[in-house]
């Protein structure tokens, strides 16, 4: 596909030769073959000619980045950052109680996807539409599902081999494969500001880890080299179920992508459980469970959002401020220590996440346009 762009930039000199405000968004109009014709907007361009311009144009800068949409992305951002924290402290309070199921934990996240967003994605499409739907496309949600699982089981499972340093620098590796294959589905377009971004989250995350290294918080690793070869491997399959979920939630219903996670994740994680865990969840106390099934669901129902207003890599930045999270749970939980370089962390972390769009824009990652599948519409016009 072919596409012209044109750009229309103006700007007012006063008779001192000083330039005035920019707008606070320069209006982009994109002429594709199909006729469609889409407004993205751009950011003000940075002024330099004079340092009062400079500063003007700095702050029409700062003002275009809060908007609704770049507002809910850094909220719902920390939404799941804080649903990961609740899901690492419920999961440290389960195992106090003996119970050691990583897989069959899960499995209630999948199961509560799955009787939520089944029934509704039934009556939107009907019984025989969404059978269809299944039959048609329940190939690449099983995929999805798949490497899901897979990729949850694997990170837990480095936990049990090697040291915390490893797992927290390895984990980040999530966030280069998701820009990948971004950029396979999309073909995203990433601008200097957004490596830039990510690189002072990652600088955020080296400081938390530097904290826990000086307060020798780290353990020693049963296996290092089987341990970290685990974590790459499922934060690998994290960057691309990130990345390929936010290409489905773009071009299809919510309830549609996130049921079919829930319900072929449901068939693969209870078979792997079973498979695995059969023993232990005989003499497992089956409580406590609720509060991390309840963290997952919201955040297995807010992440797609936030693939559609902001994208996956931003997802995968927000999520290095859990750490922070975990302390201000630690605080009042286990009476925890701080050390003062989780704080200033935090505020690096949340730097990147403005330096990320600091040029681009939320509506330049990628096309929302969710629909239902064409052979459905074509079923339902029949029928009118």
């Amino acid at each position: 596909m072919s596409a012209t762009m044109t750009v229309a930039v103006t700007f007012t000199e006063t008779k001192q030769g000083v330039e005035s405000e920019p707008p606070p968004y320069t209006a982009v109009t994109d002429h594709v073959d199909n006729d469609v014709i889409s407004h993205v907007q751009v950011r003000p361009p940075i002024v330099y000619t004079s340092p009062s311009a400079f500063f003007c144009s700095l702050w029409a800068r700062w003002k275009s980045l809060w908007t609704p949409r770049f507002i809910f992305s850094m909220i719902a951002g920390q939404v799941v950052s804080l649903c990961i924290t609740v899901t690492n402290v419920t999961t440290t309070e389960l195992i106090d109680r003996n119970w050691s199921l990583p897989t069959t934990q899960t499995w209630f996240l999948y199961f509560s996807l799955f009787a939520v967003y089944t029934p509704y994605t039934m009556y939107q499409y009907g019984f025989k539409g969404w059978a269809k739907m299944v039959w048609r496309d329940g190939w690449k949600y099983f995929i999805l599902a798949c490497c899901d699982v897979e990729g949850n089981f694997l990170v837990v499972k480095a936990y049990n081999y090697t040291d915390l340093l490893s797992c927290m620098l390895l984990d980040a590796w999530a966030i280069p494969v998701c820009i990948f294959f971004c950029w396979i589905y999309m073909r995203t377009k990433y601008h200097w500001t957004q490596i830039l971004g990510v690189l002072i989250c990652v600088g955020g995350l080296g400081m938390l880890v530097a904290s826990d290294m000086l307060t020798d918080k780290n353990y020693p690793a049963l296996n290092k080299g089987k341990g970290d070869a685990f974590m790459i491997i499922g934060a690998t399959l994290y960057g691309f179920t990130n990345a390929t979920e936010e290409f489905f939630v773009r071009r299809s219903p919510l309830y549609e992508v996130v049921g079919q996670l829930g319900m072929w994740g449901t068939l693969i994680n209870g078979i792997q459980a079973s498979a695995l865990e059969h023993h232990d969840m005989t003499l497992a106390s089956w409580n406590g469970a609720t509060a991390y099934t309840a963290a997952m669901f919201i955040l297995y129902t807010t992440a797609p959002l936030l693939y559609r207003s902001a994208s996956s890599p931003f997802y995968n930045i927000s999520l290095l401020t859990s750490d922070f999270y975990g302390l201000l749970f630690g605080l009042f939980l286990f009476h925890y220590s701080p050390y003062w370089l989780y704080f200033p962390s935090f505020c690096v972390v949340v730097l990147g996440l403005v330096v990320y769009f600091w040029h681009a824009t939320p509506e330049e990652q990628g096309k929302v346009d969710p629909k239902r599948p064409a052979y459905i519409q074509r079923r339902q016009e029949e029928q009118v």
